[in-house]
């Protein structure tokens, strides 16, 4: 994924030439000559002054840069990897959801052991909901999509433009809602459920479901009628040109389907909570 990119470009694009640098205008090739009397010796002083500020203000740099540093490096590497950078923040994602998943079945336990009436007519009322709002898995025929970057060595030696050349944010979206239109029962990327509040965001090399970031390549798996599914894909304008630039040796992006006999999605584990912004009313208008 590329930040901030959310169009893929069409494969006769050219690529960006990298911009040419200024050229100087050089006036008076000859040496210069001392004149009104003065010795040629006395302008090759003038630098020494400057130069002085120079190193004056260079140093200063260097002392600001040490204490704001306290001691560490400004620019860690680790920042610089973001496989390790992505693996890390997923792993802390998913020890969240799992202490998340542990307190609901705590507070499930104790709301079943409450003996009151009102609260059993909601227990039912929330597992009739259960299915609808994504809650729980579907297993039944059909597809997977695979998407992924070009290999290592097309990106290395190809004169093509780059955004070519890896998954963007709105390929995955354009598989999830070809699927949706094909009557999809359950889709899920990369094994998460996606449900009404799931939001599909691009965040630097990685896409981002509900705040875990995942690396390429990209699962997208549906549940339903092959058929319709499959049909819906094909039709995709969006989708027929990834197809086509994934044929092409010099772009290569991966784009590989799969139709399964009976596969499963699984059911939402995320927040379920919906957070909302509301008008304060205890604010001073305008006209006060």
């Amino acid at each position: 994924m590329t930040a901030g990119s959310d169009v893929r470009p069409s494969a006769g694009e050219p690529p960006p030439d990298d911009a040419a640098p200024d050229e100087a205008a050089i006036e008076g090739g000859g040496s210069a000559e001392a004149s009104d009397g003065r010795d040629e010796r006395a302008s090759g002083h003038s630098w020494r002054p400057a130069a002085l500020v120079a190193f004056g203000l260079c140093g200063i740099l260097f002392v600001l840069s040490a204490i704001n540093s306290e001691g560490n490096d400004l620019r860690p590497g680790r920042y610089t990897d973001l496989a390790s950078l992505v693996s890390t923040e997923s792993d802390q994602v998913t020890r969240l959801k799992d202490q998340v998943t542990a307190l609901s079945s705590e507070v499930e336990s104790l709301t079943n052991a409450v003996n009151d009436k009102r609260v059993t007519r909601l227990q039912r009322k929330t597992e009739r909901l259960r299915a609808p709002a994504g809650l729980d898995p579907v297993t039944g025929p059909g597809i997977t999509v695979t998407l992924s970057d070009a290999p290592e060595d097309v990106i290395n030696s190809s004169t093509r433009n780059l955004n070519l050349l890896v998954v963007h944010q709105q390929d995955i979206q354009a598989v999830v809602n070809a699927m949706w239109r094909g009557g999809a029962a359950a889709i899920s990327v990369q094994d998460q459920r996606l449900v009404t509040t799931t939001g599909i965001k691009c965040e630097g090399n990685a896409v981002q479901l509900d705040g875990q970031p995942y690396a390429q390549p990209y699962e997208i798996t549906a549940v339903g009628d092959q058929v319709a599914l499959l049909r819906a894909i094909e039709e995709d304008p969006d989708l027929r040109v990834y197809r086509e630039q994934a044929k092409l040796p010099d772009i290569a992006v991966g784009w590989n389907l799969e139709s399964h006999a009976a596969i499963t999605v699984p059911g939402y584990t995320g927040v379920t909570t919906m957070t909302y912004a509301t008008v304060k009313t205890d604010q001073p208008s305008l006209a006060d």
